[in-house]
């Protein structure tokens, strides 16, 4: 069974929950609702009805009839486990950040039907793609290997990856985003070809499928919506101008 789950625990300060009026990121007003909104009716759009939210008590009110809220702590390494500890060990996760403020049902579809040969997959978009699909926007795109892309968040984990997943789940989410991070995590011999700027991504899918003992694989050219998330002020403040 495919359930889902959220990561909402994320919080802002400064100027940024000055804007939002809030510290806690997935309550920013976005688009008539929230910015959790977006992810949860996108979801819901898949025909994925169990979902967990990892969050402040602050989000109940807001996932009534929606989703089942997992008290959040203050380490985000800890909400991670959480999230992937939230669903029966024999059910398939989609893992999705709260953050998402252009993902839509179909190319979330798309991305799990390709992810249905593999047992741990992540999405990329393609550099241009995603340039077009968001002209101007703040930079979310790496370069690997001679190939530019922008990284999803959003992941497919099959029960079979749960556990190894979960022995590594704060770096493993933390280095999401980061080629060096990525690299760093799956081992010294990807560290040292990042460093001489010959990673590539297949490099990191033949090392995730060794070290973590599941098919692990990078869908590419997927939805630009699943690989935007928002970060800082300038990426809300983008999300908001161009919904």
């Amino acid at each position: 069974m495919l359930r889902a789950v959220v990561t909402a625990g994320g919080r802002v300060d400064g100027a940024f929950a000055a804007a939002i009026g809030t510290p806690i990121k997935a309550l920013a007003p976005f688009g008539g609702g929230l910015l959790l909104d977006v992810v949860l009716n996108a979801i819901a759009r898949c025909g994925i009805a169990d979902v967990a939210v990892v969050g402040d008590d602050a989000l109940a009110p807001h996932l009534a009839g929606r989703a089942r809220l997992v008290g959040a702590a203050a380490d985000g390494a800890i909400n991670v486990a959480r999230a992937l500890d939230a669903w029966p060990d024999g059910d398939d996760l989609l893992f999705a950040t709260s953050d998402l403020p252009f993902v839509a049902a179909a190319g979330l579809r798309a991305y799990l039907e390709r992810s249905a040969a593999f047992e741990l997959t992540m999405p990329l978009a393609e550099a241009a793609a995603y340039a077009a699909t968001y002209p101007d926007a703040p930079e979310h795109v790496t370069a690997l290997g001679g190939e530019r892309v922008a990284g999803g968040s959003v992941f497919f984990i099959a029960a079979a990856a749960r556990a190894p997943v979960r022995a590594v789940a704060g770096r493993f989410f933390a280095a999401r985003k980061s080629a060096l991070g990525m690299a760093g995590l799956l081992g010294s011999a990807l560290l040292l070809r990042y460093c001489v700027r010959r990673l590539r991504i297949a490099d990191v899918e033949r090392r995730a499928t060794r070290v973590l003992g599941v098919r692990a694989a990078a869908i590419r050219d997927a939805a630009p919506g699943l690989c935007y998330d928002v970060d800082t002020l300038d990426d809300y403040r983008y999300a908001c101008g161009h919904r």
